[in-house]
């Protein structure tokens, strides 16, 4: 019933950028904290950054300075741009929204299906 769809993903040389996107659509009452993870081949699934309803931000050290996440609520969506792009930043990258919504509504977790960055050296 509540779906995230990400998209920008792609390949990049080093140094370039890219910025993704991730729209909730569906039944949705209120969306609390959205963020972005990645899982590189053979790695576990690691925070990239979180944005509250609100605003506040939270960013995993490695990507301090150079990747920004941002949200519009009123479109549903949490943006992650991302700048000085290293190959270490290759990865499957996915969205995460702590919402309300469904029917009958209920507070949950949504994932969406992750979208490929590719990093050239």
């Amino acid at each position: 019933q509540v779906q995230l769809v990400e998209s920008g993903g792609g390949l990049v040389q080093a140094g370039g950028s890219l910025r993704l996107s991730c729209a909730a659509s569906g039944i949705i009452f209120s969306i609390n904290a959205m963020g972005w993870y990645r899982q590189a081949p053979g790695k576990q699934r690691e925070l990239v950054a979180t944005i509250s309803s609100v605003g506040g931000t939270n960013y995993a050290d490695s990507v301090k300075g150079r990747f920004t996440i941002s949200r519009d609520n009123a479109k549903n969506t949490v943006y992650l741009q991302m700048t000085n792009l290293k190959p270490e930043d290759t990865a499957v990258y996915f969205c995460n929204a702590d919402l309300r919504g469904g029917w009958p509504p209920k507070d949950h977790s949504r994932w969406g299906q992750g979208t490929q960055v590719t990093v050239s050296s």
